[in-house]
């Protein structure tokens, strides 16, 4: 079975590089700066480091994953705060990689949101950041979850951080999904192959249902496409694992057929 996962993996990444968002073409300059930000920014370099015991990539939401919000959140905090000043936009854009690598270092946990935002005050505690720097990542990690109410943002700054990390995380529902989180779950749960199947049609429901949450006016425009591309992979891979099945059965049939000379 082992095999067979491999091998539908690398189908969903060639997959993935046939149904890419326009995001990605569409604001390659943004997401350049935030690269050089992530791995250039001295902070962010001490941030990385200091996370990394805290993501686990058995459960699809650990370094790659978190890196990947990192940036896009900060390239969604450029795109929505462009008609801010530099030097607001650039700390708008720290904070954006901050809560990306921050919102899932409790995530194996119940109440994964609310119990990273307070660990994440713990991590952070002698960053030269003010305490209002540290309250909004905080209060962004609280509001990253899907289908669950969010709390109120004291001001319009804070608001947009909460929002960038939420669609930048839900881009992840995208080809994502079946690029890596999906094997990342598997091995981690020891599914079957039947057990993968019976789930399917519920996670693909499940995920639809994101398109309608985006928060930012980038993340409502771009982020649709991200989780059509991702049910077109679905959809195929579920073709594919319900073939496996099938051609296991037959063979098995087949099996008894000749042994009893039928």
């Amino acid at each position: 079975m082992i095999e067979q996962f491999n091998t539908l993996k690398e189908e969903a990444k060639i997959l993935a590089q046939k149904f890419t968002p326009r995001f990605y073409s569409d604001f390659a300059a943004e997401l350049s700066r935030a690269r050089d930000f992530f791995f250039y920014h001295p902070l962010v370099f001490r941030l990385r480091e200091d996370v990394l015991p805290f993501l686990d990539d058995r459960y699809g939401h650990g370094i790659e994953h978190s890196k990947k919000v990192s940036i896009e959140a900060s390239a969604l905090a450029l795109i929505e705060g462009k008609y801010l000043p530099f030097a607001e936009q650039r700390h708008l854009c720290l904070l954006a990689q901050m809560a990306g690598l921050l919102h899932d270092i409790c995530r194996l946990e119940p109440d994964h949101a609310l119990k990273g935002a307070r660990f994440c005050k713990k991590i952070l505690k002698n960053y030269p950041l003010d305490d209002r720097d540290v309250a909004a990542i905080a209060l962004a990690i609280k509001n990253h979850e899907a289908f669950k109410k969010t709390l109120p943002c004291k001001d319009d700054k804070s608001l947009l951080l909460s929002n960038v990390l939420y669609d930048a995380d839900k881009f992840r529902w995208g080809p994502d999904n079946f690029v890596t989180t999906l094997w990342e779950i598997c091995n981690y749960e020891e599914w079957t192959i039947e057990e993968i199947i019976a789930k399917f049609p519920q996670g693909l429901e499940k995920i639809k249902l994101i398109e309608s949450t985006f928060r930012t006016l980038t993340g409502r425009l771009y982020g649709p496409e991200f989780i059509h591309c991702g049910l077109k992979i679905g959809k195929i891979i579920y073709q594919k694992l319900s073939q496996i099945t099938q051609l296991q059965k037959t063979g098995f049939n087949t099996k008894i057929l000749k042994q009893h000379n039928i």
